[in-house]
């Protein structure tokens, strides 16, 4: 469970040694302790470091582009990090910025490793405030781990453009007597530039100001807002330049502690379901119903070695398009914006980016709301136990948001109408007092932006099944079983069906544990993955791999539509 302001606590639904046998009141998740993983790494002994990585596609300049213009940012070893101030480094824009044409496409490289023994810790970059990454660590081996994330941060490019600033990464790790692994990582800048003549289309256009909606330094932790539980809003107050005319505020959420595995939380845990509702001076404007990311450390870690979940190096963003509000907005005065989430424990680590496309030919624009619509949530959930752990939890929910308003300038008076609606439902079956439990969960969530050249559509979806239990228990041999289906599955198109893209990506792992007389005897495990993302524009990707213990024993990829594949 990756934390950033306490030591790691262990959520185990078994406990090795004196608390595999035992069953719990509450079902929790299968977190191996460093006893029991240097158990299973002794009967797979790896001398050179092994590489994790998370199926992505990858990131391609457009053709005729320039570059890459590489520089590094930051080169650091987080050791005993953890309540301790984020690294920073003074921020100039790269040489190649001036004069190079229009940043085509900006990539921001993660790359690190990790020797000795450690728990996954999440972390996060921020430059100027506004947050760039946020990711999981890998767990290391003995032998070493090493991992990369590649990030698309074109639509960051005025941030990169706009001049000194203060870049900051927060990632808080622990060492001591028994955590000793220290994670060295660096942070690279690629920029690739597009020619003169060339020019993006208008609906891609990166913002011309991001402005942060997150804490500011100093800090001993990261510049995340912390929400510990379901009542508590944490917000900072904004303000917009007179000359805007379309704003969005992206979000980051991670959830952690108590909260880590929320979509596996019975009524005692205030359920399964969790919501971040995006406020403007106190009106609920905006949701976020977030993809259920599982670090590289939990329901098992060894199902996620080599390759890890979806999301969890590079947690995905979302998000809400506020120009309707602008009306509201461009008065010249601060407005707060704040974070909660429905039914949180203890805690969720939340920010977000303001992006702000201005007016060049006007130094002041004018708006108006027309209409905003935002009913309490719906939803509940139904029990059926006789003893309170054992029986069937079902959880819905849904929520429709939606507003239109119109906003005057140098493009003319365009009306943008903004639509969330979103559905969740949940099924966790609970036996064995505890010691075995199914979860079935989507979320549904489809969103909608009418106006102007950034008119979209976008819908996502959100399986997730996990099976956790096995057999033997109380006897001097048992056999535990983690089986996990996830998937990410999104399409998008933009105004009159143009600019469409797809993906699919989909996961199927399980693990297995072998205990005889309490003690670690062997484990197996295997994940099958499929990423397969499709785009108007030509540029389609699909990997399928495979992979047995540490062993990938298939992968194929096509990185065209048509293309050829590549093992």
């Amino acid at each position: 469970m990756p934390t950033s302001s306490a030591p790691r606590l262990l959520f185990l639904c078994f406990t090795l040694l004196s608390h595999f046998h035992s069953s719990v009141a509450t079902p929790h998740h299968l977190r191996l302790s460093v006893h029991d993983v240097a158990t299973v790494e002794a009967a797979h002994r790896a001398k050179a470091k092994t590489t994790f990585f998370e199926v992505d596609r990858p990131l391609r300049p457009p053709r005729g582009s320039s570059g890459p213009c590489s520089t590094l940012l930051l080169s650091h070893s987080f050791a005993l990090t953890l309540t301790k101030p984020p690294v920073t480094a003074a921020y100039s824009p790269p040489s190649c910025l001036r004069g190079s044409g229009d940043v085509s496409l900006a990539v921001l490289e993660w790359r690190a490793d990790c020797h000795g023994v450690q728990y996954d810790r999440i972390f996060g970059v921020w430059l100027g405030g506004a947050e760039l990454l946020r990711g999981s660590t890998a767990e290391p081996r003995p032998g070493g781990v090493t991992w990369s994330v590649h990030k698309d941060v074109t639509k960051y490019a005025s941030l990169l453009a706009a001049g000194n600033s203060t870049l900051a990464v927060y990632l808080g790790n622990l060492i001591d007597d028994t955590y000793n692994g220290v994670y060295y990582a660096n942070l690279t800048l690629h920029l690739y530039f597009r020619r003169k003549a060339q020019s993006a289309p208008a609906a891609s256009v990166p913002a011309d100001l991001i402005v942060p909606v997150s804490r500011s330094l100093p800090l001993d932790d990261g510049l995340w807002f912390v929400v510990q539980n379901g009542t508590d809003v944490e917000s900072t107050r904004v303000a917009v330049p007179a000359n805007a005319y379309r704003a969005v505020l992206e979000v980051y959420v991670s959830s952690h502690y108590s909260d880590e595995f929320w979509y596996m939380n019975t009524p005692d845990q205030n359920g399964p379901f969790r919501e971040v509702t995006v406020q403007l001076d106190g009106d609920v404007v905006g949701a976020v119903w977030p993809f259920p990311v599982i670090y590289t450390g939990g329901i098992n870690p060894l199902i996620w070695r080599p390759i890890t979940s979806i999301g969890s190096f590079n947690l995905p963003t979302y998000d809400i398009e506020l120009t309707p509000f602008l009306g509201k907005l461009l008065d010249s005065k601060e407005h707060e914006v704040g974070f909660a989430v429905t039914n949180a424990q203890n805690s969720w680590y939340v920010n977000a980016n303001l992006h702000l496309w201005l007016d060049p030919k006007a130094s002041t624009t004018a708006g108006g709301l027309i209409s905003h619509d935002a009913p309490k949530l719906a939803g509940g959930i139904n029990s059926h136990s006789l003893d309170g752990i054992n029986g069937e939890y079902r959880a819905t929910a849904s929520r429709n948001i939606s507003a239109t308003g119109w906003v005057s300038s140098s493009l003319g008076n365009i009306t943008t109408t903004f639509a969330q609606r979103l559905s969740f439902t949940n099924t966790n079956v609970v036996g064995k007092n505890g010691s075995e439990q199914a979860i079935n969960q989507t979320i549904d969530a489809r969103t909608e932006v009418g106006g102007g050249a950034y008119a979209h559509q976008l819908h996502h979806s959100f399986p997730l099944y996990i099976f956790l239990g096995g057999n033997g228990s109380g006897t001097s041999s048992q056999r535990l079983m983690r089986r996990v289906e996830i998937g990410f599955v999104e399409s998008r198109s933009g105004a009159g069906g143009a600019g469409t893209s797809t993906l699919r990506n989909e996961q199927v792992a399980e693990a297995e544990v072998v205990l005889r007389d309490d003690q670690v005897a062997g484990a197996s495990w295997r994940m099958h993955q499929v990423y397969n993302y499709g785009a108007s524009n030509g540029g389609c990707y699909v990997r399928n791999v495979t992979s047995v213990g540490y062993d990938v024993l298939f992968d194929h990829d096509e990185a065209s539509c048509g293309g050829t594949g590549r093992r």
